[in-house]
């Protein structure tokens, strides 16, 4: 509301009265942060899976320019010249409708000469993301002048961002992004100066167009021209300088943005609206000084090869390493979390929501002093007592599934008792974490008193709510109530200082959304290896002939079970024997699924078990053949990655999976068995092939155990605890401090 105020207003302020205003804001800004600007130490961290720049360059250096106005399609081509005869090429931005006509011809020779054009918005006047639907009507236009120009990039006008809502357009790449700049209207940062790719929402549709599958993302690493000598008044380029030596030693890219607009070549008069072309060529002659260590690339040069990288490493390796820990850092000791006060928020219960409670007791065991905040037992459950060091409170509240209205009653209800627990505790001694996990998003806004007080917040993002609740209300992307959670998300990742997910493919959603790039962390959801462990549960020396299917966790109609039932039908004249166990807490819809047995004659194979602990599951698995995981396909189905595979591959059970995005990410053809999604007759050809090829699917289970390896949960624990500490001010600063 804020900005679309400012660019009501904004043609009826004097040029000078505005930039007065803004250079008021900035130096207040500037004040403030110091220490994170232009450098943010994180931002220099390379992905665990990046590649190193082509022919072994030590950085990257992008040139691109917005052109704004009349001043700047007259200096485009002086300012080409200057850039050609110090050896370079870069990028140029034209606005499709703006305050000038595009000028064709000077698109033609900018071309000819080795340039690069690109889309700047559409009017670049502030309402390109004004609304869904505008913006996809305003797509349109973007798309066609793209195919005009034969231009693959586009930039925001303002920097404005919705990674998200850009896979509308046909594009190979976005720069509207930015490492760090608080100086911005959208000042939310990717916190990377490295390209990183924007993966499109899930379709399920496998012949979807290239343009729709994602694109690469660009961030300017460089501080914006407008911003360092109009509104900041510097006098001289050295913060670019100091800026562009520091990503050449992290080996990053140094992209910067220059308006022709506002430069000022030497036989120009001053009008207080430009700066010497001069501070430009300094940082173009320190640029060069890198010399054959630097690749000097066009935008979409280097768009295409992260993109043909990308897809390259993705087939050699389909599992995916986490990202790694911020600087690099290794797994924490307990000494950095002792005493440490955490609060921890949970809409669930405790200690069966095994998330959560893997996540407390690592901080707990680690030294911190946990205090966590969940809702009552269905059962008579204390409201106040100690759990493997685990301080809990359980509000008067129980979970009750329901409709739309009634989560909102109970989600409310939750907030307002955590956020009083909160702000009362907090008043006799600080919290130092506050660790809050979804559903709902919004919960981590109870924490804002402890935050205000010096507390760390941290975002603990199951699942997806927009996706989630497009699953289960059969909404599109479109509806009211999935675009309120998609801003509430966005806002909600805004407001935490660490965000954490248990999939590549969730963080990749929520990046395209929210724009923080590094603030987003994969902490994955893998079993407990003391319980899901092969050796306390060996296979029994004999078993009752047959072949047992498994099927373990919630009874759901988007888990697919009607799948299972009608593959059921299929397999049986081929397995003898064939049983189906399923494991689950009992409702309405295991009675569908019951009497639809009944109905297609397969109600003697199946064994119901109820809801048992997950002791009673892992020797389950154990006596099973084949675990089952037959997930009917959806917006939310499609970039998750269900626990229960790897809690089969721990005990070196095969499972067969619905072939989806989420799963993808980390397991192969030759990792898993794979069926298309909801079709029951390609999950019975999977089932009967593992049934008749008992070799080849130890050789496959094995292959898959392999990687549960490399995602055991002492690995995500000490993950976990490295990103919480690295959170924290040292026990020394501490120190100091007082």
């Amino acid at each position: 509301m804020r900005n679309r105020l400012y660019y009501l207003i904004k043609p009826l302020l004097p040029w000078r009265l505005r930039m007065t205003a803004r250079r008021w804001h900035a130096r207040r800004l500037r004040e403030s942060s110091p220490q994170n600007w232009p450098i943010l130490p994180s931002a220099g961290q390379a992905p665990e899976s990046w590649p190193g720049w082509p022919d072994q360059k030590q950085l990257s250096v992008v040139l691109t320019h917005d052109v704004e106005g009349p001043e700047g399609v007259a200096r485009v081509r002086r300012l080409a010249e200057l850039e050609m005869s110090l050896g370079f090429r870069s990028s140029y931005n034209f606005i499709p409708e703006g305050r000038y006509p595009v000028p064709h011809e000077l698109i033609a020779w900018l071309k000819k000469n080795g340039f690069e054009v690109g889309v700047h918005d559409l009017a670049h006047d502030g309402s390109l993301y004004r609304s869904r639907e505008g913006f996809r009507q305003r797509a349109q236009k973007i798309n066609q002048y793209l195919r005009e120009w034969n231009a693959v990039g586009f930039r925001s006008g303002f920097m404005h961002h919705n990674l998200e809502w850009l896979h509308d357009l046909e594009i190979t790449y976005d720069a509207s992004t930015f490492d760090i700049d608080p100086f911005e209207p959208q000042p939310d940062g990717a916190g990377t100066i490295y390209p990183f790719w924007v993966a499109a929402p899930e379709s399920g549709d496998a012949n979807s167009p290239k343009s729709q599958q994602g694109y690469v993302e660009l961030p300017y690493s460089i501080p914006q021209d407008s911003t360092l000598f109009l509104v900041l008044g510097e006098s001289s380029p050295a913060i670019w300088l100091q800026k562009l030596a520091w990503v050449g030693e992290q080996g990053g890219m140094a992209l910067i943005n220059v308006h022709p607009d506002y430069l000022r070549f030497e036989d120009e008069a001053d009008d207080g609206r430009t700066y010497p072309v001069d501070h430009y060529v300094q940082f173009l002659k320190a640029a060069r000084g890198f010399g054959d260590r630097a690749w000097y690339a066009l935008p979409r040069d280097l768009a295409h090869w992260y993109n043909s990288v990308r897809k390259s490493t993705a087939e050699v390796e389909p599992s995916p390493k986490p990202v790694a820990a911020p600087n690099g850092a290794k797994p924490t000791d307990s000494n950095s979390l002792a005493g440490r006060r955490v609060g921890v928020l949970l809409y669930s219960c405790y200690p069966s929501d095994s998330r959560p409670r893997r996540a407390a007791e690592a901080l707990a065991a680690a030294g911190a002093q946990v205090e966590l905040i969940c809702l009552q037992e269905k059962t008579p459950a204390p409201y106040w007592e100690t759990i493997s060091g685990v301080q809990v409170t359980r509000v008067p509240l129980r979970q009750r599934r329901g409709g739309k209205l009634t989560y909102a009653f109970q989600y409310g209800m939750f907030f307002a008792w955590c956020a009083g627990l909160l702000t009362k505790r907090s008043l006799s001694r600080r919290y130092d974490v506050i660790h809050a996990h979804n559903m709902p998003d919004f919960l981590v806004l109870a924490s804002w008193i402890p935050r205000c007080l010096g507390a760390r917040v941290i975002l603990d993002l199951h699942d997806p709510m927009p996706e989630l609740f497009m699953s289960l209300y059969r909404r599109d992307s479109d509806d009211w109530l999935i675009r309120l959670l998609c801003w509430m998300e966005r806002h909600c990742i805004h407001f935490s200082h660490l965000v954490l997910t248990p999939n590549e493919a969730f963080r990749q959603r929520f990046v395209s959304r929210s724009g923080s790039f590094s603030k987003v962390q994969v902490v994955m959801n893998t079993p407990e290896e003391s319980i899901f462990d092969p050796v306390a549960f060996p296979a029994p020396a004999s078993r009752a002939p047959g072949f047992r299917l498994m099927y373990h966790g919630l009874i759901a109609e988007r888990h697919g079970l009607d799948l299972a039932i009608e593959a059921l039908v299929k397999v049986r004249p081929q397995i003898p024997g064939v049983t189906l166990d399923i494991f689950g807490e009992p409702n309405t819809y295991l009675e569908e699924i019951l009497e639809l047995a009944r109905q297609r004659g397969v109600a003697d194979c199946l064994k119901i078990h109820g809801m048992v602990t997950e002791h009673v599951i892992a020797r389950h698995i154990m006596d099973s053949d084949l675990g089952l995981v037959p997930n009917r396909f959806s917006p939310f189905i499609a970039i998750n990655l269900p626990t229960r595979i790897f809690e089969y591959l721990a005990m070196n059970r095969p499972v067969v999976v619905p072939a989806t995005r989420g799963i993808q990410d980390y397991f192969g053809p030759q990792d898993l068995l794979f069926f298309l999604p909801n079709d029951p007759a390609s999950l019975a050809e999977q089932i009967v092939w593992a049934y008749r090829h008992p070799v080849e699917l130890a050789h496959l289970t094995r292959r898959g155990h392999a990687i549960y390896r490399r995602h055991r949960w002492q690995q995500e624990k000490d993950r976990l605890l490295t990103l919480v500490s690295r959170l924290l001010p040292s026990p020394l600063a501490i120190h100091m401090a007082h």
